[in-house]
């Protein structure tokens, strides 16, 4: 080798001085090896303490009992499991009483013989045996010796023990009263007949079969089921996973934090739920991946539940039965996550999209929504529900405006209280810019402002339930969206909030400028990406948020988004139209008191349209009429008659629910049919109009025939 060469390095080949990814340059020229990695910080005190600060702590007392719903979840199943097994076995005493009673012959033989043993140390006679077979004299002498003392001594013990037996029983037999003599008698049946008991039988009977316990999730059973999902970087011959803390409880299920493989996001692993499900044996709604806010992409918080989340029962709205909300001030209960944790919304200064397939729980989502809203005595409620099912009808009793219906009539009402809102928006920003800037600081209606009697900017909150009946609608749907778009852009800060509900949600049912700018927004199951989407927001169905994974029988689950700083998964209050009947009179009853209640909740007289009113159209209508009785049927088609476009799909249940505001209410009328037969129908009378016109429309001529 040439003096050159020797200069330049090793030859091709050979290892250099310090190969490795430690020495991953040479940056000089002259073939010196430059190290790349910086130097080791020397151990100090300070870098010690300073490591530690870092590291994360593990929480002294455990999440679920810092959880107060946790917490009262876990009390209220202690106390329903206590009465059920105390209730159980109380019922079965007498069959353990006899069971109990046949067994006392063989735990009187099974006492028997453990005495004699006892007293003739029978224990000890294996080691004299020993002592024989192994030809000790010395040592069979000792324990013989020793064994004549303890029979000596146990027999008097035992003989003692007798006579103080027979004498107790004679005491308690001759002289104790009834109740002892039971008590005794029960004792002796308890203890000589569990002394009885085989060893491989049991006196009582389980109380509970756990015949689905689910498994316990250990570190194995994670990294097979993750290796499995199909994932190159992440196969059983790639990067290392890694599990940052112990596999816990937590809650009703298993809590493992995960270290993915380098490369590997959270993300990769969400779109891959069903596999993860499939590989860890589990039902696909008990498997929970989600990432942590906290730490880098590849953290993964793996939450697998005792039970799916379809099959837990519905936790109870802790506002059915007490409670108020404040709408512009905090938050309000809506559900819980897959944890059984409470799931608080707030709508101050956001707007509410719902969506989902019909039956998905949308509607009940939106119930509670309003309910909590109704609960605020400051609140204006404007609730347009166009399934023409009464799903919210307990909130006629507190309701500003209230229409149920897909008719014509129905949208146009709707729209036109858009129209309203659109224009209170403009009422709004001017009080506000005339109040001082220290009681407006963000230039927005604060929860003080809220409350002021008289100031005209409470919450407004407007419920528009089957939402894509109205968007699509062809000759009010443009001007809807248009309408519905500004109110989000608007009237976030001026205390009005849109709550839109629809189960088709596409460009045209769901206007894009809608869409795009609502806040909060609450997906239950959908069919497509393009529905997932639109809900949830652009890319969702990229990012993992998939509402398409949710099956029929996740009814009331969906992903929640804009409440949290992550997407999660909700499972809603379920409060049925009765519960919801008692939560609707007691905000009555508290706005009566705080003299906020208004409009279709006091009976006022709210026109279908700007154009038209029943009332006139009913005073119309009577006047054509010669008898004081009519059936519903006869009226609702001299209604059409007058105006067909907006009577033409009513039914009579909807004129008589249409009716009800004006305090106008049906019962059965004698009348006789076109063919002269008499019957007896549901009808109203020219009497009960009269005193509704009277009271709603003084000034109006009487109707005369």
């Amino acid at each position: 080798m040439s003096a050159g060469a020797a200069a330049d390095g090793p030859s091709p080949g050979a290892e250099w001085p310090g190969d490795g990814p430690e020495h991953a340059g040479r940056g000089d020229g002259a073939g010196a090896v430059v190290p790349v990695d910086p130097d080791p910080a020397p151990r100090t005190v300070y870098g010690t303490a300073l490591a530690a600060r870092e590291a994360d702590k593990r929480p002294i007392v455990p999440a679920w009992a810092r959880n107060r719903d946790e917490r009262r979840q876990l009390a209220e199943w202690l106390a329903r499991y206590g009465a059920h097994a105390t209730g159980y076995h109380l019922t079965r005493t007498p069959k353990y009483a006899g069971r109990l009673a046949l067994r006392v012959p063989a735990g009187v033989g099974v006492a028997l013989l453990g005495a004699v043993g006892w007293v003739f140390d029978r224990e000890a006679a294996p080691l004299r045996v020993a002592a024989v077979a192994r030809g000790s004299v010395d040592d069979y002498m000792k324990l013989t010796k020793q064994r004549n003392g303890r029979v000596k001594r146990r027999g008097t013990v035992a003989g003692a023990a007798l006579v103080a037996l027979v004498v107790a029983g004679l005491v308690v037999t001759w002289w104790a009263p009834g109740w002892a003599q039971a008590l005794a008698l029960a004792a002796g049946v308890v203890v000589l007949g569990k002394l009885g008991t085989p060893g491989d039988r049991r006196v009582t009977d389980p109380a509970t079969v756990n015949t689905s316990a689910p498994p316990r999730l250990t570190a194995e059973v994670v990294t097979r089921a993750l290796q499995s999902l199909g994932l190159a970087a992440m196969g059983p011959k790639s990067g290392p996973i890694s599990y940052v803390a112990p596999i816990t409880r937590d809650g009703p299920g298993w809590r493992a934090d995960v270290d993915l493989p380098h490369g590997v996001t959270v993300t990769d692993v969400v779109e891959r739920r069903d596999r993860l499900a499939s590989g860890l044996r589990r039902p696909l709604s008990a498997v929970w991946p989600e990432p942590s806010a906290e730490q880098h992409a590849g953290r993964l918080i793996l939450w697998v539940g005792d039970q799916p989340l379809n099959k837990v029962k519905p936790a109870a709205w802790p506002l059915a039965k007490t409670g108020t909300v404040e709408l512009l001030a905090g938050t309000f209960p809506f559900g819980t996550d897959q944890r059984q944790r409470a799931v608080a919304v707030s709508l101050d200064q956001t707007n509410m999209l719902v969506g989902s397939l019909p039956g998905g729980g949308k509607t009940a989502a939106v119930r509670v929504l309003a309910l909590a809203a109704a609960l605020d005595v400051h609140a204006e409620l404007r609730i347009f529900e166009h399934k023409g099912s009464g799903d919210l009808a307990a909130l006629e009793k507190v309701a500003h405006r209230y229409v149920s219906g897909v008719s014509d009539a129905a949208i146009a009402e709707t729209v036109a209280s858009m129209r309203e809102v659109h224009a209170e928006l403009e009422r709004r920003a001017t009080i506000l810019g005339r109040l001082p800037k220290e009681v407006r600081p963000d230039n927005s209606v604060t929860p003080e402002l809220a409350r002021r009697k008289g100031s005209g900017l409470h919450p407004l909150v407007m419920v528009v339930d089957e939402a894509q009946e109205v968007f699509s609608h062809a000759e009010h749907g443009p001007d809807a969206g248009k309408l519905a778009e500004a109110i989000i852009k608007r009237g976030r800060a001026l205390g009005v909030i849109l709550i839109l509900a629809t189960q088709r949600p596409d460009s045209k049912s769901l206007p894009t400028g809608v869409s795009t700018n609502v806040g909060v927004r609450f997906c239950l199951r959908v069919m497509d990406q393009t529905a997932n989407d639109m809900v949830l927001g652009t890319s969702a169905y990229k990012t993992g948020i998939r509402a398409t994974t949710f099956t029929p029988r996740d009814k009331g689950i969906g992903y929640l988004v804009g409440v949290g700083d992550e997407p999660a998964v909700v499972r809603t209050y379920y409060v049925d139209a009765l519960d919801a009947e008692k939560v609707a009179a007691r905000a009555r009853a508290a706005r009566e008191v705080a003299g906020t209640l208004s409009g279709y909740a006091l009976g006022e007289d709210v026109p279908l349209t700007p154009e038209a009113s029943l009332l006139d159209d009913l005073r119309t209508v009577f006047a054509t009429i010669e008898r004081d009785r009519v059936w519903s049927e006869d009226v609702l088609r001299a209604l059409t008659e007058l105006r067909p476009a907006l009577y033409g799909t009513w039914t009579a249940e909807a004129l008589t629910a249409a009716l009800k505001p004006y305090g106008i209410t049906t019962g059965q009328v004698w009348g006789h049919t076109p063919e002269g037969a008499g019957a007896n129908r549901r009808g109203l009378t020219r009497d009960a109009v009269m005193a509704a016109l009277d009271k709603h429309r003084p000034n109006r001529p009487e109707i005369t025939s």
